[in-house]
This record gives C-alpha cells, sequence and structure tokens, in this order.
C-alpha cells in the first residue's frame, strides 16, 4: 500500500498542476478567436491588440500546459502498468485518438497562427485560429472520454483468457451518460476560468487607468464570459451530480456525509464526522434540500454510506468501499462555495459595465484580481480531487481496485526519487510560467503594436 500511495501522490500531484493550465487554454483560445473575429469583421485596431495581447498569454499558459500532459501519460506505463495492461484496450484508443487528432490539429494551427500573421490573409489566418480553439475542445473530448470510462464501465466484455477488460462497442462507450455529464461541465470551467483571469489582469490595468479603452472592452467581454461559464458550470454540475447519484452513489452520499439511507434527504451545510461509529456527531442540513438535487423531487429516497457499503460488501467482497470521507465532503464544498463566488463577481463584472461604472470601482477591480483569480484555480482543483477521489477504492468502478493497480517491479524509493523530481521540475515551470504571465500581463497591450504595426497588418 506504501508503493500505491507515493504512486497515487505522484499522479494525483502531477494532474492538479496540469489541470491549472488545461481549464484556461479551453477557454482563452475560443475567447481569442473570437475577439480575432472582430477585427477582421470591423477593422478597429483596438480588437487587434487585444488579440495579440491575450494572444501571448494563451501561448505561455498553452506551453507549460502541453510540456505537464505528456509526463501524465508515461505514469500510466511507469506507475500503473497493471491498470494499463487490464484496461489498455479501451483507455488506450481514446487517447491515441486524442494526441493524433486533436493535438495534431492545435499544433499545427497554433503554429500557423504564430507565424502567419504577415503571411496568411487576415480571414485565412483567423481560420487557423478557431481550429486551434475547435482542437482544444476535441482534445478534451477524449481524454474525458477515457476518464468518463473509468467512472462508468460500458461498452466492453472481460476476456477469460486474458483476464483484460476489451472493447465490445465503440458507440456504448462514446453514448456514456457520465461522458456527457462532464463533457459540457469541462467546457463551461473553462470558459469560466480563463474569464476570470482575463477579468482580473484587466482589472489590474483599469485600477491604474493603464490602457483604459482595450481592457475595458476586455473586461466587460470577460465578464459576461464569466457569468454565462459559472452559471453553465453549475447548470451542467447539478445534471453531472444526478448522473452520479446513480452510477456512483457512494460518491455523492461521501460528498453530503449521508451515512444513512433518507427519504426525504437533506443537504448537508456543515458536518463532523463519525466514522469509528459510521455516523455524523454534529450536521447542519437543510430539510430535503438533498433530494431535490437528486431527483428534482423534495420526496426522493436518497442511499447513504452504510447501505451502500453492506451492498458493495455483497456483491464485491469484504472491504472498505467508503472513499475519504474528510477530503470528498469539503471538497465537494469548497467547489461549490467558490463557484458561487464566481458567478457573483461575473454578474457584478456586467452589472457595473452595463452602468458604465466599472473603471469606478477600484474596491471590484481589486476583488476580480484578488479573489477572482485564486477562486477559478481552487475550484478547478476541489473538482477534479472530488471526482477522482470520491471514486475510491476503485480505478475503473466496479472493475478494478487502485490498490492493485500499480507496477508491482517498481519499488517505493524509486517512486520517491520521482516524486520529488517531478515536483521539483514543475515547481521550476511554475515559477518560470508564473514569472512569464505576470511580466507580459503588465507590460500591457501598449507594449504590443505600434500604430504603424497595426496598420500594415490590416492590409488586405
Amino acid at each position: 500500500m506504501e508503493d500505491v500511495l507515493l504512486a497515487r501522490w505522484q499522479f494525483g500531484i502531477t494532474t492538479v498542476y496540469h489541470w491549472l493550465f488545461v481549464p484556461i487554454t479551453l477557454g482563452i483560445t475560443w475567447m481569442v478567436a473570437i475577439m480575432q473575429t472582430a477585427w477582421v469583421r470591423t477593422k478597429k485596431p483596438e480588437y487587434l491588440r487585444m488579440t495579440k495581447f491575450w494572444g501571448k498569454l494563451m501561448l505561455i499558459n498553452f506551453a507549460v500546459g502541453v510540456v505537464t500532459g505528456i509526463v501524465q501519460e508515461f505514469q500510466f506505463g511507469m506507475n500503473w502498468s497493471t491498470y494499463s495492461r487490464f484496461v489498455g484496450d479501451i483507455f488506450g484508443a481514446p487517447l491515441a485518438i486524442e494526441a493524433l487528432l486533436a493535438f495534431f490539429i492545435e499544433s499545427t494551427f497554433l503554429g500557423l497562427w504564430i507565424f502567419g500573421w504577415k503571411k496568411l490573409s487576415p480571414k485565412v489566418h483567423l481560420f487557423t485560429i478557431w481550429m486551434v480553439a475547435f482542437g482544444t475542445m476535441a482534445s478534451a473530448f477524449f481524454i474525458l472520454l477515457a476518464n468518463s470510462w473509468m467512472q462508468y464501465p460500458t461498452g466492453y466484455t472481460l476476456n477469460p483468457v486474458t483476464g483484460r477488460a476489451e472493447m465490445q462497442n465503440f458507440g456504448e462507450i462514446v453514448t456514456s451518460k457520465v461522458l456527457w455529464a462532464h463533457f459540457p461541465h469541462t467546457i463551461f470551467v473553462g470558459f469560466a476560468t480563463a474569464s476570470a483571469v482575463i477579468l482580473g489582469v484587466a482589472a489590474w490595468h483599469l485600477a491604474r487607468r493603464q490602457h483604459v479603452v482595450i481592457m475595458r472592452k476586455s473586461a466587460a467581454f470577460a465578464g459576461a464570459i464569466l457569468l454565462v461559464g459559472t452559471l453553465g458550470v453549475a447548470l451542467t454540475g447539478h445534471y453531472q451530480g444526478q448522473v452520479m447519484v446513480e452510477v456512483q452513489p457512494m460518491k455523492m452520499a461521501s460528498a453530503e456525509a449521508l451515512w444513512d439511507t433518507e427519504q426525504p434527504a437533506s443537504f448537508s451545510l456543515f458536518a463532523v464526522g463519525d466514522k469509528t461509529n459510521n455516523r455524523n456527531a454534529f450536521n447542519l442540513s437543510i430539510p430535503r434540500a438533498l433530494s431535490l438535487l437528486s431527483c428534482n423531487n423534495l420526496d426522493c429516497e436518497v442511499q447513504g454510506i452504510n447501505d451502500l457499503q453492506a451492498a458493495a460488501v455483497a456483491e464485491f467482497g469484504e472491504g472498505d468501499y467508503i472513499p475519504n470521507l474528510f477530503v470528498t465532503y469539503w471538497s465537494f464544498r469548497i467547489m461549490v462555495g467558490l463557484g458561487m463566488l464566481m458567478i457573483l463577481i461575473g454578474g457584478l463584472a456586467v452589472w457595473f459595465h452595463l452602468r458604465g461604472a466599472l473603471v469606478r470601482q477600484k474596491w471590484f477591480l481589486k476583488a476580480a484580481l484578488w479573489i477572482g483569480i485564486p477562486a477559478a484555480f481552487i475550484a478547478n482543483a476541489m473538482g477534479w480531487i472530488f471526482t477522482e477521489m470520491g471514486r475510491q477504492p476503485w480505478i475503473a468502478y466496479g472493475l478494478l481496485k487502485t490498490e492493485v493497480s500499480n507496477s508491482p517491479t517498481v519499488p517505493g524509493p524509486w517512486i520517491v526519487i520521482t516524486l520529488v523530481g517531478y515536483t521539483l521540475i514543475y515547481l521550476v515551470l511554475a515559477i518560470a510560467a508564473g514569472y512569464l504571465f505576470v511580466k507580459y500581463a503588465k507590460a500591457g497591450p501598449g507594449d504590443e503594436e505600434t500604430a504603424e504595426d497595426v496598420a500594415a497588418s490590416m492590409v488586405y
């Protein structure tokens, strides 16, 4: 178990770090594409400056995201070879498609976008950034396809000779209810995160009365996207939770510290658990609210941890099928709480802009920078931690336990060495990426183009 725990820590650290950059890429590529479209249609120089300024920050984020993502895929073979053998026939297919199709589209057209400013016509050049945006979405789809199968295995058969899960129906895997709950939720998360970053950076400049025209437009655009994105996250997250109640009821019962089955079920606001006696020592809750969230009515039954544990023992044999309750309970609440805070920030940004008072609200500009950006990143991390930790003890739900999925020939000391090595390398990357991002964010669009360069770029 020590080797498994070390391998989990290594994968968890690299995944959370990688996920800091993925949502920004998912959202900012589309936002830059919209800005460039506005420039091509209107020929207004401020839209070109917005495109190039936010595009530069997009490139810094994209580069670090690619580097950290590659490491993850190697870990499947290095630290989780038993898992890779068991599900490789299924799990490998979407990852291969992502690398050969989606990432190829992203990297190819991103190169054309970077070097094609004065070599391609404006409309052809615009096409390249839209292809990058579609490529990032396709990349997310195929990665989530693999992850969704881990959450809810379908379209497979177990080979009695090899003991492996093998793909039987790719159509069932692609149409999985979990995938189509995860995918839109992740896309909205991307828009919310990218817009929170853009709003925060724009707020920093507006508070100093720098580049006011461009930053006001950027803040208004980002505020609107943030409001829509966070509302989308909330709605798709509600649907996602209902799907999880159906396919992973233990995860959702753990998220609510719901020990006993209730009908109707109450939503827990604050609980102090007592796992020794399988109960809550203290629980402040809202009556019937969990039934409403789980089933869209006030009277439905929601299964509790004790009954689900007994059912799992009856189906899979002796064992502890309860995830880490502290992690699942509080990561869920931090995620939801920060998500609601981001809705508020997006709504205030839109409200102040419509009233023409955004630049004058110094307290809000500070909040958008120092609260909005951290809230987005922390909520993202908590969401993935809840999703993956809530599935435990399963690595492939109902099929393969995490404790037997690691590489048996990789000893703990070697995992410690790579764990420390990856963490230090990622720390250096974080410092470099943060330094570059802050440097160019502070520089502002005024340093992006001279008036002559803008005029030259507008020649058709």
